[in-house]
């Protein structure tokens, strides 16, 4: 009598490669090296000009040196810092930390209305599908943005979900396989419910006979939709204009052949969804870009654009009227914003769905945004050979001069053998980023909806690091769907 087992239907477990914090020589990086050898060259210079009294002259230079280049501070040598101190300190000196929209002045026409780096994309409408595309002339990248709904991953059953990951594999390794896509971002919300869905919901199966209960129940539907939170998802695509120079010539050249590049794409993504069972509820059109822009600066505004389904449309007028930067959270039109970064990935083995504490968070105005970097195949087989060949030589280099191999390097090197070996099986590579993006309406509440968030990232196997001295450029990768990078 055949049985089934429980095995049949168990989840495939998944590793993440651990971040490398492997140096140029003696897992020391550059910049610490520059200061070592600035505090060695001012000893031995000390020594055969003045001897020892030269020494001890000059010993507040090379101990210095000596002292920045081994001290930490938080989570970085403290010589690190100095490059994130100076821009900080010349943005402050020229007036970048702060941001107010001119409204009497226009902005050129095609821009979008956002503050920062991200002044110059500009809107470009396909003519075919209606879809926005936007375009950044500096990073040489086109973006179309793809709403997708689909089923709770937790509520289904093992092998559905198993089925489901591998669908989603493939939908990575076609991106990694044209090597025509720039990076891939996706992104997941919460928002504040404007109750549309409920009220809808009771004009279309609702008996609005003036009864008492149908009365009752209506207010009811009133108070409790714009109390409530919702879930969006959405999948941004940016074509890399420079590797795809050359269809693009083809199709015509300018905006126009990059758009006919990119819709080839954007049909092979559709596609791969379509056989990973996650339905696209179709390409974003400029009004709802532009509502997606707004909220995110304005959550307040959030629920009236969604019931007004005619107003902030405009991506001229999307972005922020004013926005304030300090050193660890970011001020907009109604909330105030801090912006995490998943420094480690779980180190052990866990199975699809170890996201859910964060990605289930209630109660908190989050968004999180994974962003996936394709690499070509010859380059990634160049990278892990040239990282392996490394990492043989400074075990080598270390049992020469007596110091004590670490397990870390060691995992690292395994985690360098397997990418090689799953690249050699076909397997496509990729540079996942994660971050996540809190709101709140006042800094009290922003302090605790973080502290939630990084107690439900430690659930998750996850550590996260608040990022400090660049919370604006932060803010436009991690809470825009427009396929930057930070």
């Amino acid at each position: 009598m055949a049985t089934n087992t429980h095995s049949d239907y168990q989840l495939a477990p998944v590793q993440f490669s651990r971040l490398t914090k492997r140096g140029i020589m003696l897992g020391l990086s550059l910049p610490q090296l520059v200061v070592l050898g600035v505090a060695i060259l001012t000893v031995v210079a000390s020594l055969y000009t003045a001897g020892g009294m030269g020494l001890a002259w000059t010993s507040p230079l090379w101990a210095g040196a000596a002292l920045l280049a081994v001290i930490p501070a938080g989570g970085r040598k403290a010589i690190e810092w100095v490059p994130i101190l100076a821009r900080w300190v010349s943005r402050t000196y020229l007036g970048q930390l702060v941001y107010r929209r001119r409204i009497i002045k226009p902005r050129p026409a095609g821009t979008l209305a956002l503050p920062g780096d991200a002044a110059p994309l500009r809107e470009w409408e396909d003519p075919e599908t209606g879809a926005a595309m936007i375009h950044d002339p500096h990073a040489q990248t086109l973006t179309a943005i793809l709403g997708v709904s689909h089923p709770a991953f937790v509520l289904l059953d093992p092998g559905e979900q198993q089925r489901r990951v591998s669908g989603w594999g493939r939908v990575l390794a076609a991106a990694c396989r044209s090597g025509r896509i720039a990076r891939i971002q996706v992104s997941e919300r919460t928002l504040p419910d404007s109750g549309t869905g409920l009220a809808e919901w009771w004009r279309t199966h609702g008996t609005n006979d003036r009864s008492w209960a149908a009365t009752t129940y209506a207010e009811l539907i009133e108070r409790a939709g714009p109390a409530g939170e919702r879930h969006a998802t959405t999948i941004s695509l940016a074509l890399d204009m420079k590797a795809a120079a050359r269809q693009v010539r083809t199709s015509g050249g300018g905006m126009r052949g990059s758009a006919a590049v990119l819709r080839q794409e954007m049909t092979t993504l559709t596609t791969a969804l379509r056989a990973a069972e996650l339905t696209s509820t179709g390409w974003l059109t400029p009004g709802e870009v532009a509502v997606i822009l707004r909220s995110a600066y304005d959550p307040a505004v959030a629920p009236a654009l969604e019931r007004h389904g005619t107003l902030g449309r405009d991506l001229a007028t999307a972005g922020p009227v004013a926005v304030t930067e300090t050193w660890e959270r970011l001020r907009s039109d109604s909330a105030h914003h801090a912006v995490l970064w998943i420094s480690e990935w779980p180190r052990s083995q866990v199975f699809p769905g170890f996201l859910a504490p964060l990605v289930l968070s209630n109660g908190i105005l989050r968004t999180l945004a994974l962003h996936y970097t394709p690499v070509r195949a010859d380059q990634a087989a160049r990278d892990l050979r040239k990282k392996k060949t490394e990492l043989i030589s400074d075990a080598a280099q270390r049992r020469k001069i007596g110091q004590v191999e670490d397990a870390g390097s060691s995992a690292e090197l395994d985690d360098v053998l397997q990418q090689e070996a799953d690249l050699t099986a076909g397997h496509g590579v990729l540079r996942v980023s994660g971050l996540v993006s809190v709101s709140a309406s006042t800094v009290d509440e922003l302090d605790a909806a973080v502290a939630a968030v990084e107690q439900a990232a430690i659930q998750a196997s996850c550590e996260t690091r608040r990022l400090v001295g660049q919370q604006a450029v932060a803010f436009t990768v991690a809470a825009l769907p427009l396929c930057r990078s930070v």
